[in-house]
């Protein structure tokens, strides 16, 4: 049997601020849209650094930094991730479209696609639409969309948490185009 020894965080070789603000960003744009939670927000930029996402858009209710209890989650992650305000969702995935980036919201509709099946193009830049953690992605905002993406779930809850679904589609978008299929 080996043992193993946790690293220490001088180990893990992590970007500095400005290595961070400097370095390549993954092609993927999150948008949050009347996220309520000040904790979810936070948690999202945490996630947002750790995989080097290019920009956050905190639309309508969505508080901005800074805040300290946006800060006790982000734990800094404001201070490396570009991060932008406007009041209108609806503006911004007009101007995201414009730019020529996919506009996918998380969201259960009809004929959604499920994440396992999502396969991105890794030469297309997308951004990925969080809604209220009641009412989800607005339906003016999904009609807008070029598609919809849907986290399979089996249990007996209707949702995650947004945090969590940052987390987890991040996660899998991140993976996929960094080692996509031949």
């Amino acid at each position: 049997m080996y043992t193993m020894r946790k690293l220490t965080n001088s180990e893990l070789g992590r970007k500095d601020q400005d290595e961070f603000k400097q370095a390549s960003k993954t092609p993927i744009i999150i948008v949050l849209d009347d996220v309520r939670s000040l904790h979810n927000i936070g948690s999202v930029f945490r996630t947002a650094d750790a995989f080097l996402i290019e920009k956050i858009y905190l639309c309508g209710i969505t508080a901005t930094p800074p805040n300290k209890e946006i800060h006790k989650t982000a734990l800094g992650a404001t201070d490396t991730v570009a991060w932008e305000y406007s009041k209108d969702v609806l503006e911004v995935i007009n101007l995201l479209k414009t730019d020529g980036v996919k506009v996918l919201a998380i969201e259960q509709v009809e004929n959604a696609l499920m994440l396992q099946d999502f396969e991105p193009d890794t030469d297309t830049k997308y951004a990925l639409i969080f809604g209220n953690e009641v009412k989800g992605v607005a339906q003016e905002a999904v009609s807008m969309c070029d598609g919809v993406i849907e986290i399979p779930q089996l249990g007996t809850k209707h949702s995650l948490n947004i945090s969590v679904s940052a987390g987890i589609v991040v996660w899998d978008v991140f993976r996929k185009l960094q080692y996509p299929k031949d």
